[in-house]
């Protein structure tokens, strides 16, 4: 497989498994993770393929035009960096998956669980492998997203609901500040491209705006990493399921900031604020997280916090701005995944079987548990950085690089703290495996149920806790190739040499570490007498705190917007037309005010002026007759005939086709929400303020008129029409200008508006949903019992009409979308046509034998539009054109002819499903309602007179 398309499809596999898995919400739960492990391992089957090259020095890359102008390509690249984390990702994914399946309890929403976990597989990985920093930033924020759902996964639990927010809030905030950093870091560097900027770290450290820089693009890197004084976020995620949890920590998510410092190290690293700002940060969240997990007494709270410490030690090293820091930080990547993956995963098997995760409740565990005791106590000693395990190796290699370091000015401070940071992280891994698996039972009822699980719990994290016995082992055999060309890509130059062994002798390093494990032992034994003093310190609660600090913002943002915005929409309507019909005098007045032009005008047909008073005395009814819905209703519509009647005779026949359905639809829409409206509307303004809003909108108009009256007088030289006139075949294949602008030329642009209109019809879904219920629904009940109802509701006439006219307005319908391209016509146009058939239906034959008679759900027809307009564009980047890239190609068959296929067609059908599903969903929501509201009128009229 070319090296493009494999790193296509890396990136596309975990969304295109969410996107299947999301196709079957309602199949079992072994299709769901089977889909979900399918993708993973696919994915590291493909990143193996690539490792070796990768190793030896080759960077594969990718790369495709998004949106240059900006300098977004879709570019990709996989180098040591990237192959390391993207490893850690796949294959942690995938034991997270077969977990995932044991773990998860009958009745779970596995579908959206293990869609939603691709979603976030897919993000990493994008981040990882990205090769444009503005594509990075699109990734960023999908992990925040992504992590929002998965932390949120069990909604009825306030704790769950309240964690996702606070990630996200946080996570969210940093991401904004990442946003601007990378920004000016790309403005800086002249370039978006990664490879580029990395070339260019002397640039950057040299400009005048790099301090600004680093303090935005380090605040979105804390804030992911939970580094302090952002780390309170994170053990508040722990209301997610284990599974997540697990991934969450070992390979995603929190490593993301610890990756970006990693990838930007060559352009940030070396200068005096970065070293202090990192250490410093990355120090005291060591320190920090290590003190508080040494006395929280819920398993998952326990390894959050570790993972804190553990992030600050990694961010710690990253900033030493050393070569050698820099290897340990990598080599303590690969331990850290393994050991946190599993003890994790070993947490929830505890949780799974005991049904409870606090550590006071359990002890002696390894009696009912052995397996389960096994893997977890060398997950926890490799976390405690015990011999001969991984952790001991890359922990000894932290504390000797610490002296080489003066903080402050002092050369002991940071190998004191970090000794201290690492007793502390002995303590809660001793107190961790011993109080669990150890002594003898707290609790009867906890102990009676535990037992192991079956291998496909245990097997996951038997494997990882293999590897990281295997990485203290025999390090140099298993790790150091890709150790070695890791810290190469860190640094921008060839790794320093390292020799990964349990032993060096007799060093400042083995003596720190062992005053560490010393220290650690003394904690285990006076724990309970620590204990007590550390619960007698009224400590700060992060949560109270951050939410104090939410509902400050939320109180005086919404005492802003009420004195700046008062809660009037005429007021506001009046502000808006105010400050234009100021805009529009002063661009009078500067332009010199001289309105007309030198272009001569068309002489004024005798219909045309008698349109254009048709229209004027529409207006003036509208105004004098607006307390009359129906009339008013009927007064539009006359000036939306007369708009299309002017575009046809200006030669638009598309626009007045456009006008002139939209028109159609819009009035039988109205219709129906007049049904839900009450007779006589209240009297909104009072005569001064009719006449004050009369005299700006009167000045508005004219000023505006006049405006226009400029423009069309001045010859303004060459227009882009004229390049879509003489590309619109060539480049578009179509001859209808109008509809190659719409689905090649812009089709970005009409990309966005369908969506839009597909959110509107949610909108109007959820908003009308509650109409009949509660105070609103008593309102209805109330105006329809004012209604009087026609004794014959379904006219026979009007139903038979309605059922000859469908068949023929499809037709018409799919006349005008497939000559569209050439033609007047096209899908926006062919879906309002075919809505206004279904439109008739409901009218003439009501909603209950419209309904029962439909055959199709709005929300899928929304979907299914909007994925095969942005699959449309998707497919030109497999050609290597840009995205939404149209082609055509003529064809010949017998009897038919010579006729032209175009790929914009596809594109056109997305168009047709999202305007005509919007549009349906709003009719069948307005039918139900009015449905709806008249059974409960008649049911209430029955209770009142006894009936």
């Amino acid at each position: 497989m070319a090296i493009p398309l494999t790193l296509l499809t890396l990136v596309a596999l975990p969304f295109l498994a969410a996107l299947a898995i999301a196709l079957v919400t309602g199949a079992s739960r072994a299709v769901h993770s089977g889909i979900a492990g399918g993708a993973s391992a696919v994915g590291l089957a493909l990143l193996a393929t690539l490792a070796g090259p990768v190793i030896a020095g080759e960077v594969p890359t990718a790369r495709w035009d998004w949106v240059p102008t900006l300098g977004l390509d879709l570019a990709l690249m996989v180098d040591p960096l990237g192959l390391m984390f993207a490893g850690l990702i796949l294959g942690i994914g995938l034991l997270v998956v077969i977990f995932a399946h044991f773990y998860l309890y009958a009745g779970e929403a596995t579908g959206r669980f293990f869609a939603s976990l691709m979603l976030f597989q897919g993000a990493m990985l994008g981040i990882v492998i990205a090769g444009n920093v503005l594509l990075l930033l699109v990734f960023w924020e999908l992990t925040s997203l992504a992590s929002f759902l998965l932390i949120g996964f069990w909604q009825h639990k306030a704790e769950g609901r309240q964690g996702a927010r606070m990630a996200l809030a946080v996570t969210g905030g940093g991401g904004l500040a990442l946003i601007g950093g990378l920004l000016l870091l790309g403005v800086v560097a002249g370039s978006f491209d990664l490879a580029t900027i990395l070339e260019r770290g002397d640039i950057v450290r040299a400009s005048p705006h790099y301090p600004v820089l680093l303090g935005l693009i380090l605040l979105g890197c804390f804030t992911k990493s939970a580094q302090f004084p952002f780390h309170f976020w994170l053990p508040h995620a722990m209301a997610a399921p284990t599974p997540v949890s697990a991934y969450l920590h070992s390979a995603t998510m929190v490593k993301a900031g610890v990756f970006l410092l990693a990838r930007l190290w060559p352009v940030l690293a070396g200068t005096e604020a970065y070293t202090l700002i990192v250490t410093s940060v990355g120090l005291i969240t060591m320190i920090l997280g290590a003190g508080v997990a040494l006395f929280r007494h819920d398993l998952k709270s326990i390894l959050a916090y570790s993972t804190i410490s553990q992030l600050g030690m990694l961010v710690m090293l990253l900033g030493f701005s050393l070569k050698a820091a820099a290897l340990a930080a990598v080599l303590h990547i690969l331990n850290h995944a393994a050991f946190k993956a599993a003890l994790f995963m070993s947490a929830g098997i505890v949780e799974h079987e005991t049904g409870t995760r606090d550590i006071r409740r359990l002890g002696g565990l390894a009696k009912a548990m052995p397996i389960t005791a096994i893997i977890a106590t060398l997950a926890a000693a490799s976390m405690a950085g015990l011999p001969p395990l991984g952790g001991f190796i890359s922990k000894e290699l932290m504390l000797y690089e610490t002296p080489k370091v003066a903080l402050l000015g002092l050369p002991w401070l940071l190998p004191v703290l970090a000794t201290l940071g690492a007793t502390f992280s002995v303590g809660y891994s001793l107190r961790l495996a011993g109080h669990l698996f150890l002594g003898k039972p707290r609790e009867a009822e906890p102990f009676a149920r535990a037992h192991d699980p079956g291998a496909g719990m245990w097997g996951g994290p038997a494997l990882l806790t293999a590897l990281a016995v295997l990485l203290g082992l025999i390090p140099m055999a298993l790790a150091a190739p890709l150790v070695g060309a890791v810290t190469g890509a860190v640094t921008g130059a060839p790794a320093p040499e390292f020799d990964l062994a349990l032993w060096h002798g007799v060093n400042l390093a083995l003596v720190l570490s062992l005053i560490a494990v010393a220290g650690g032992a003394l904690l285990l034994w006076q724990h309970q007498t620590l204990l007590a003093l550390w619960e007698r310190v009224r400590w700060p609660d992060a949560k109270r705190m951050f939410e104090a600090t939410i509902a400050f913002a939320d109180r005086w943002t919404r005492k802003a917007i009420v004195a700046s915005h008062a809660p009037s929409l005429q007021n506001m309507l009046l502000a808006t037309f105010g400050v234009i019909v100021a805009l529009v005098i002063d661009g009078v007045v500067t332009g010199g005010g001289v309105l007309t032009g030198a272009r001569p005008g068309l002489p004024a047909s005798a219909p045309g002026i008698i349109a254009w008073v048709l229209m004027i005395a529409a207006t003036a009814a509208v105004v004098n007759d607006s307390r009359n819905r129906l009339r008013v209703l009927i007064y539009i519509s006359v000036i939306g005939l007369v708009i299309s009647l002017a575009f046809v005779q200006f030669s638009a026949p598309d626009l007045a086709l456009t006008q002139i359905s939209v028109e159609v639809v819009t009035i039988l829409l109205l219709l129906l929400a007049l049904n839900l409206l009450p007779k006589s509307p209240p009297l909104l303004s009072s005569a001064p303020r009719k006449w004050r809003d009369g005299a700006l909108a009167v000045a508005g108009g004219v000023l505006v008129g006049g405006i226009a009256w400029a423009m069309l007088t001045r010859d303004v030289g060459t227009t882009i029409a004229a390049y879509h006139l003489a590309n619109a075949k060539s480049g578009g294949g179509g001859t209808n200008v109008v509809n190659v602008i719409l689905v090649d030329f812009r089709a970005f642009d009409t990309l966005g508006e369908i969506i839009v209109l597909g959110v509107a019809g949610l909108g109007i879904f959820a908003l009308l949903d509650t109409a009949v219920v509660g105070a609103a629904g008593a309102r209805l009940r109330a105006w329809r019992m004012d209604t009087v109802l026609s004794p014959e509701r379904h006219p026979m006439m009007l139903v038979m009409a309605s059922r000859i006219v469908l068949p023929l307005t499809l037709t018409v319908g799919i006349f005008l979308f497939l000559r569209g391209h050439n033609q007047p016509g096209g899908g926006f146009i062919a879906a309002l046509v075919v809505a206004i058939a279904f439109l008739v239906q409901y009218l003439a034959a009501g909603f209950d034998w419209s309904d029962e008679r439909r055959r199709f759900s709005e929300h899928k027809m929304i979907a299914w539009g909007v994925l095969a307009a942005i699959a449309t564009g998707l497919g030109s980047l497999l050609f290597g054109a840009n995205f939404l890239t149209s082609t055509f190609e003529y064809f010949t068959l017998p009897l038919i002819g010579t006729f032209e296929l175009a790929s914009a067609m596809m594109f056109d059908i997305g168009v047709f499903l999202a305007v005509f599903g919007a549009v349906m969903l709003a009719l069948a929501k307005l039918s139900n309602i009015a449905q709806r509201a008249a059974r409960a009128t008649v049911e209430q009229h029955e209770r009142e007179t006894g009936a």
